[in-house]
């Protein structure tokens, strides 16, 4: 089985901060990490592939440094690694980001089962894994929160709904969107850091995807984010004292306030 698993490097949200002017996310001298939510799908695919047999190819999209969730990932026990880098992906959103991750999975593919996050920490928009099945024409199921594979080649999925758990079989090619209540994410070994930091990791640009400049970054983006912000807590407080008659009647004129 092939298996393909999307992921992200986004900034350390304990470090998170916001530029006051431009009500932007402050990137630089933020330390990056592999997204929180992506630990799952990771873990998802190289379980699958222990299951199963075949090989797991991880995908990132970002500046040069990215290449560092894609060693984590090889570290894990993926067998490949493509990083999407160049000027043109700068200020992509997600229809353009979709676009291109789905071009890269194309080229490197086909592929049987892609496994992404819920959503990235840094935007939470939830949108790429099933923008990727648009892209590709493929089925999706999200809500993941248990794969397991069938002797007739279909996947027994568990999928998180409001009122409780839809169980479904499904047959690949398949988009998964994978959520944290499936697996417990495992630890690199002494060799899989050692492969790391051996492995090559393949680089695609736009040109190489034979995507327009006109179709990706900014120029390609149909969304802009217009403005971020910290929620600020106005409520005031109200320390009453006294006796239990005195408090109960003195409670009861603030709420009524």
């Amino acid at each position: 089985m092939k298996i393909a698993v999307c992921l992200k490097q986004v900034p350390d949200t304990a470090a998170m901060q916001l530029d006051p002017v431009t009500h932007t996310l402050r990137r630089d001298g933020v330390k990056a990490v592999l997204n929180p939510l992506d630990e799952f799908p990771l873990e998802a695919a190289i379980r699958l592939k222990k299951a199963v047999g075949g090989s797991v190819t991880a995908f990132t999209m970002g500046p040069p440094q990215a290449d560092a969730v894609l060693r984590r990932a090889i570290s894990m026990g993926a067998d490949d690694a493509v990083l999407l880098s160049c000027r043109e992906f700068a200020g992509s959103d997600t229809w353009a980001t979709s676009l291109n991750l789905a071009a890269a999975l194309r080229k490197h593919g086909p592929f049987d089962v892609i496994l992404c996050g819920k959503q990235a920490t840094d935007g939470d928009t939830a949108q790429i894994g099933p923008a990727l099945a648009a892209h590709l024409d493929m089925p999706q199921v999200t809500y993941v929160t248990a794969i397991e594979a069938k002797d007739n080649g279909c996947l027994e999925v568990r999928r998180m709904m409001d009122d409780g758990t839809a169980v479904l079989s499904v047959k690949p090619p398949v988009v998964l969107t994978v959520l944290k209540e499936a697996n417990e994410p495992g630890f690199p070994s002494l060799s899989g850091y050692v492969k790391a930091l051996d492995a090559d990791v393949m680089l695609e640009t736009a040109e190489s995807l034979c995507i327009a400049a006109v179709d990706t970054g900014l120029k390609g983006s149909p969304t802009r984010v217009a403005k971020v912000s910290v929620p600020e807590i106005s409520r005031k407080r109200c320390l009453i004292k006294g006796d239990l008659g005195e408090c109960v009647a003195r409670l009861l004129e603030e709420v009524k306030l």
